[in-house]
């Protein structure tokens, strides 16, 4: 009984310690992708995730809203407007708390950046902006470049 514990523990362990180096591969890919600056932004202007009660926001977002902002929008005088106008769409003031915006933001009826231009007019800057942001396509050559190392790593996997 003793004997098969520890052969048990031993696997555990030895799978578990031959697993790291592929995770690590695995995070070190997901965090040079998904937390960039344009993707911090899509999320914080996407109405149907902003206006969620379970939104947080924390530093590393409006830093890359910011980040992102300074990148598209060369401006330092439009900027300062795109700044300004985020306040009305945070709290949902004028055309973003209306009836019609609330219900195309909860039941996804518009994609995002048709939502913002429907509902945006009152912040034309900011508008302008976010449709912008969320009418970008991601392309999927960082997805090929993952499969690739991928591969590597199964291929490094059946070696042992």
């Amino acid at each position: 009984m003793r004997y098969s514990l520890s052969v048990m523990i031993f696997l555990l362990f030895f799978f578990l310690y031959s697993y790291i180096p592929i995770w690590n591969i695995v995070d070190a890919r997901w965090e040079l992708q998904l937390h960039g600056p344009l993707y911090a932004a899509a999320y914080y202007l996407n109405s149907h995730y902003h206006y969620n009660p379970n939104f947080k926001v924390n530093a590393n977002i409006k830093i890359g809203l910011y980040q992102c902002l300074e990148r598209i929008v060369p401006n330092a005088s439009e900027r300062w407007k795109i700044d300004l106008q985020l306040k009305s769409f945070k709290d949902a003031k004028r055309l973003f708390g209306i009836e019609a915006s609330k219900t195309a933001r909860d039941t996804k009826k518009k994609n995002p950046a048709q939502w913002w231009d429907s509902y945006g007019d009152e912040c034309p800057e900011l508008q302008r902006f976010a449709i912008r942001v969320l009418s970008l396509t991601s392309t999927s050559s960082g997805c090929e470049r993952n499969w690739s190392a991928f591969e590597m790593v199964s291929f490094f996997i059946l070696l042992f």
